[in-house]
């Protein structure tokens, strides 16, 4: 049986710019990060270990922070060890400076942020690249400054991969000043060659254009990538941007045209983001189930023991958690 397209990745949202906090504790991310050694998912990424005046531990690089009770940073990635998965440190955005066009200030304080957190991580074991957190969706707001020097940094420190995320500014986000695919491929094949060796890995987010645009997309981004030697990833949305209100968990129809869609073209696909639209343990009820149908799916191939012995974990942790 050919392989079904699979999950093998996710961001993690702990400074919760969009997405409600779901308030777990180190026994709730003890828990997911079980689940995604059990279901084949390896790799997780930081999205924005700092936004702002919030942090993921007391940094004392960013002025003005909101009060750090936690580490949650040391948290995910000693978790990281013990499940052996892979994390991706996310950089830090002012909010401020990069969108002033005063793009050296941003980068100033990102290499302060760095040093600071790759002291405090880069020990772990699990520390297996860098995230890029600022995302555009065209050559614009000194973007490729940022990339040069923040991404360059992060090679400085450690030589260790550095992913971008970034997204088509399709119609879904920008309404009537959307870009055309064409356009679209003109501004990052732009972005790409004047950026080469400040990342490795550009994983583009999927939900911004119209399903029926998608697969032309991902087919230009992946050419692109050939032609500057960039490893192209998917960044499967799992949250749904039809809907009138920020943000359910996707429908499963086209998640799974989604998925289809990235499989025969993306080295790897990730999400944005399991812990919120997708895990059995998520604060949305319709997570639960979007679950079962991607477990249903994806994991089809493998043993149906295998399956069960998922299933009746998730079952058991749900009634520990009564």
């Amino acid at each position: 049986m050919a392989c079904l397209p699979r999950i093998t990745g996710t961001f993690l949202d702990e400074i919760t710019h969009d997405i409600p906090s779901q308030n777990w504790t180190e026994k709730q991310w003890r828990r997911e990060f079980e689940l995604y050694s059990k279901i084949g998912l390896d790799t997780l990424i930081i999205i924005r270990a700092g936004y702002r005046n919030k942090c993921i531990y007391p940094s004392k690089v960013i002025e003005g922070l909101l009060p750090i009770y936690d580490d949650i940073g040391e948290m995910f990635y000693s978790l990281a060890d013990e499940f052996g998965l892979n994390l991706y440190f996310g950089t830090y955005d002012s909010g401020f400076y990069w969108w002033r066009r005063s793009w050296w200030k941003e980068v100033e304080i990102n290499k302060a942020f760095l040093d600071e957190a790759y002291g405090r991580y880069g020990h772990h074991k699990s520390f297996k690249g860098w995230y890029l957190t600022h995302e555009t969706g065209k050559n614009d707001a000194h973007i490729i400054d940022l990339f040069n020097h923040i991404g360059g940094y992060c090679k400085e420190l450690s030589n260790l991969p550095v992913l971008i995320s970034p997204y088509p500014q399709g119609a879904k986000q920008m309404g009537e000043n959307a870009l055309t695919l064409e356009e679209s491929f003109d501004h990052w094949e732009r972005v790409f060659e004047a950026t080469k060796g400040s990342f490795d890995i550009c994983a583009f987010q999927d939900g911004q254009v119209h399903y029926e645009e998608l697969p032309k997309f991902i087919s230009g981004i992946e050419e692109l990538g050939k032609k500057y030697g960039v490893t192209i990833w998917s960044n499967l949305e799992t949250f749904d941007r039809d809907m009138p209100i920020k943000f359910p968990p996707a429908d499963w129809r086209y998640l799974r045209f989604k998925l289809e869609s990235a499989m025969p073209l993306a080295e790897k696909i990730i999400t944005f983001e399991f812990p919120h639209f997708v895990s059995p343990f998520s604060c949305y009820a319709s997570a639960h189930n979007l679950f079962d149908r991607y477990l249903d799916y994806s994991l089809a191939e493998w043993d149906p023991a295998q399956v069960q012995h998922v299933r009746e974990w998730v079952r058991e942790e749900r009634l520990k958690a009564l």
